[in-house]
């Protein structure tokens, strides 16, 4: 398998402050990655870095074979899929759900000349009726529940056919239906052999999809540890990781944890 996103020694900085501390990480071709940590601990920064959106003070970073400061990331961004909140937050409220998804083909947030066809139209309904809202298509954006637009967004994400996937807190907000929801569309995700490689971060270990097999942890901008869930989910790294004892449990593909004693 090849790299299909490397970091290498890097550091982020900010004026005084440094956002990133020297961190390495390799994601491989067919792999689906969480990265967790605590807020403020560079976890978006990492994810806008892999957009190519965001590029290193020192270090390099390769996504998709291109070095970072050496490709035209316009060009690199149509292989990426994202879906955010501060993408979401550019999507006008009166856009109707289709076009939603629909506009992603040419990297806009809300129609204007662009025009379809046929294939983008069946493309961008059978995304929707992967993700359980093609009933919605003819819906506003912001008429939509905090979980229905979650779900618009990630099919707006996959409408490019990337190779990477990128989903910033995509449960964030949502109650416990709303998100017990969103794990099984992205746990069907995971386990299709077509989709892309993806990467999500969260706050949680509740919400991390069955299908996903590595973890990366970080902590005040540094990496706590990488590598697959069942070495890197530990109640030494996590306790490490967000600066209280945890306990870790793993039942039927899904993890919890809660403080020590508790």
């Amino acid at each position: 398998m090849s790299d299909v996103l490397q970091l290498a020694d890097v550091t982020l900085r900010r004026g005084p402050k440094t956002i990133l501390d020297g961190v390495s990480w390799s994601v491989r071709d067919g792999e689906r990655w969480v990265v967790l940590g605590p807020n403020g601990a560079g976890k978006t920064t990492v994810l806008q870095m892999a957009a190519g959106r965001l590029f290193p003070s020192e270090g390099t970073v390769e996504v998709l074979g291109e070095r970072l400061g050496a490709v035209d990331t316009f060009e690199l961004r149509t292989r990426i899929g994202l879906a955010s909140a501060a993408l979401a937050d550019r999507i006008p409220g009166g856009e109707a759900v289709l076009d939603v998804v629909r506009t992603a083909s040419y990297g806009v947030t809300g129609r204007w000349r662009e025009t379809y066809d046929e294939y983008d139209d069946a493309r961008a309904r059978d995304l929707l009726a992967a993700f359980a809202v093609d009933h919605l298509a003819d819906r506003r954006f912001g008429s939509l529940s905090e979980g229905e637009r979650k779900r618009v967004q990630i099919a707006r994400a996959l409408m490019t056919d990337p190779e990477l996937l990128l989903l910033d807190e995509p449960a964030a907000g949502l109650d416990l239906g709303g998100r017990e929801e969103l794990m099984a569309a992205l746990a069907e995700l995971a386990g299709d052999r077509r989709s892309p490689v993806i990467i999500l971060v969260t706050h949680h270990v509740e919400e991390i999809p069955p299908g996903f097999g590595h973890a990366l942890l970080l902590r005040a901008g540094a990496v706590e540890a990488a590598g697959p869930l069942e070495e890197v989910l530990t109640p030494q790294h996590l306790s490490r990781t967000f600066g209280l004892d945890l306990e870790v449990e793993r039942h039927r593909g899904r993890w919890s944890a809660r403080a020590a004693g508790r």
